[in-house]
């Protein structure tokens, strides 16, 4: 990594280390987690563009946490999860027509609207209220797309109580089929067969919450299911493996993510589960070591396999494995 550095006046090689940071916002002191960018030939401290935007970023998100307001994330997902617009949603609160694109933009939102934002965001009932008292604020299109989303909700939500035991099946299969799978490796391989299932086939695998741990995406259950095999490959009886319920779609996207992501070690996914958003961003400002019980919203991990199939152009489910060799080739180049 290049910078400028003022002191040598040349191009040189930085290196990056974390540092507590403090800032008056509205009277108060905020408290971060940012970076700095150390010139490696003289040790004094360079501007780097990408680094102050990261610490802005990390000041708003802290900030936000702090005073309980929404962020911007979460607000996309509300977007996404009811299929509506920024302009639509606006009208339908009873705001300016803007509103919704201003903050998404950055602008920090009152106590009060923020905490409006957050009842749409984990209450589809309030949302379907406000749609049906308002729809006639919106667009005939607007209003039957959310509508839609909202009825597509109500099935996921019996769908949910019909399988909470669905997960348990995806884990005998990759433990019948992965040779030697860890308890780390076997979350990963989890979570790619979420994103990469909820891409082809625009449903969910499973319905449990995935946590943003330390050490990459989590799905609790399985994790105290299997912890006391540490570092070591899980070994099951064998009659353990005799009921499993999976159809044959979800066998072909489970067989993929074994080809192309199991033929790494935990450690490996690990990284790679580091460098993708989902993880990332939902443990916006907190320090690398630091535990976490945030979720990793569904809408979040939708959105961005969703995204990575667009991009690498995927027609067939095989096609995976241009993501898997681009990601591990990215990090270990």
């Amino acid at each position: 990594m290049l910078g400028f550095c003022e002191k040598c006046h040349d191009m040189v090689e930085y290196y990056i280390n974390e540092r507590k940071m403090t800032k008056n916002i509205k009277g108060k002191e905020i408290e971060y987690i940012g970076k700095v960018a150390i010139c490696s030939e003289c040790g004094s401290e360079i501007f780097v563009a990408d680094i102050r935007d990261y610490n802005l970023k990390m000041l708003d998100n802290t900030f936000r946490e702090k005073e309980g307001l929404i962020s911007v994330s979460e607000m996309e997902l509300i977007l996404d999860k009811y299929n509506i617009g920024k302009r639509p949603l606006s009208l339908l609160l009873g705001w300016g027509e803007g509103t919704l694109t201003r903050y998404l933009d950055g602008d920090v939102p009152t106590k009060q609207y923020s905490d409006t934002l957050k009842t749409i965001l984990n209450d589809p009932e309030y949302m379907k209220k406000l749609l049906e008292e308002n729809k006639d604020k919106i667009t005939d299109v607007a209003y039957k797309r959310c509508s839609e989303e909202l009825v597509n909700i109500e099935k996921k939500k019996f769908i949910t109580i019909k399988s909470e035991d669905k997960i348990d099946h995806v884990v005998k299969y990759l433990l019948v089929n992965c040779v030697d799978i860890t308890p780390l490796a076997l979350q990963k391989l989890l979570y790619y067969a979420q994103g990469f299932f909820k891409a082809f086939t625009d449903d969910f695998l499973f319905y449990n919450n995935c946590e943003a741990w330390i050490h990459g995406p989590v799905y609790r259950s399985v994790y105290y299911k299997y912890k006391n095999y540490g570092y070591n490959p899980i070994e099951e009886n064998e009659c353990y493996y005799t009921d499993i319920e999976l159809d044959k779609m979800e066998k072909e996207i489970l067989d993929n993510v074994i080809r192309n992501f199991g033929c790494y070690s935990g450690k490996v996914l690990e990284k790679m589960t580091h460098a993708e958003i989902p993880w990332s961003s939902t443990r916006v400002g907190l320090r690398d070591d630091v535990n976490s019980e945030r979720i990793i919203e569904k809408e979040l991990i939708a959105k961005y396999f969703h995204d990575i199939k667009l991009k690498h152009n995927m027609l067939n489910i095989s096609d995976i494995s241009d993501y898997s060799t681009d990601l591990f080739n990215k990090l270990y180049r």
